[in-house]
């Protein structure tokens, strides 16, 4: 398993010192100078690799690498789901996440603490309540996704219900 995660990591470096990144991706590397910053009660946190994936330096690459699988959309009971189980998984690198639905303002939705405590802090559990939120059947059409890491930086990416609709 730590050979396909260095392995990710490798290439997700690779990617983007090459410039890999697709024209429905955005990125910013660096927190913005504080006088820029808009006022937000975000708070970076420290960069220390723990070999638990609880740190933006941890998850990063992961998530680059694995982009196509941040969300999902699956039709269920007459209804539209947008999953966002993969986010959940990797939550602990994270401080917020944003989604807009077909053009709308992005809205940020909850993120379940991290349980640091416990050998696997980035597990879902029961009471970390259901990764998803239901639509009207076919009404989710375009999702836009903004990531901020707890380091402060932040990813985007844009989809099209077709690319991540769940069979």
């Amino acid at each position: 398993m730590i050979e396909i995660l260095l392995f990710l990591a490798a290439a997700a470096a690779q990617s983007s010192q090459s410039g890999g990144a697709s024209a429905a991706v955005s990125q910013s590397t660096d927190a913005p100078p504080a006088f820029l910053a808009p006022e937000s009660n975000l708070v970076a946190e420290p960069q220390v690799p723990t070999g638990k994936f609880t740190t933006a330096v941890e998850i990063k690459p992961i998530l680059a690498a694995t982009r196509g699988n941040w969300i999902g959309v699956r039709e269920f009971n007459g209804q539209d789901l947008l999953y966002v189980t993969h986010l959940w998984s990797w939550r602990c690198g994270l401080v917020e996440l944003r989604i807009g639905i077909n053009g709308a303002a992005p809205e940020v939705w909850p993120l379940p603490t991290c349980h640091e405590d416990e050998p696997a802090p980035n597990a879902i559990k029961e009471q970390d309540g259901l990764p998803y939120r239901n639509y009207g059947l076919g009404s989710v059409q375009a999702i836009e996704v903004e990531l901020t890491y707890d380091d402060l930086t932040t990813e985007s990416a844009s989809f099209e219900r077709q690319a991540v609709k769940i069979p």
